[in-house]
């Protein structure tokens, strides 16, 4: 299934429901994500069997979008729900589409995704402010931080 653009009859993609938004918070803080703008109507969830193991949301921002939040429960990685979900959250998207990676190994994901890496600079100005603090712990704490917009083939 890796790389699929359809998922399994096992599986079922669906917009978020507010009885997700509690799960979905948790997952969030338990993995480390960015916890801003929690909309549950932005999310796409994929079930397995009735059970939430997969999710990413697309944030609206002035002139620009951000994929965020994107999660896959460690028991269902590497079986392209992850690529799924970006391809169908690229669909929803209407703006340019950005992201933010803090981890470098998922540099390369969005890359074979077809993300580019952009700068700081090349951000517009409403993800600039949303991400200044992570601009601000890249430059003095030498943290990482990469950028990529959606560029599309």
């Amino acid at each position: 299934m890796a790389h699929s653009t359809i998922l399994s009859p096992d599986y079922t993609l669906r917009q978020a429901k507010l009885r997700d938004i509690w799960l979905i918070i948790f997952l969030i803080f338990k993995a480390r994500l960015d916890p801003t703008q929690m909309n549950w109507q932005q999310f796409l969830v994929i079930e397995y069997h009735g059970s939430l193991v997969a999710f990413g949301q697309l944030r609206n921002y002035y002139l620009a979008q951000e994929i965020g939040g994107l999660y896959v429960s460690p028991n269902f990685r590497n079986q392209g729900l992850g690529t799924f979900l970006i391809k169908n959250l690229v669909i929803q998207g209407n703006q340019p589409l950005y992201l933010k990676c803090l981890k470098k190994e998922l540099v390369n994901f969005y890359a074979k995704r077809s993300f580019t890496v952009v700068t700081y600079e090349d951000l517009p100005k409403s993800l600039k402010s949303k991400f200044f603090l992570s601009q601000l712990r890249k430059k003095i704490f030498n943290g990482f931080v990469v950028y990529m917009k959606y560029k599309e083939i």
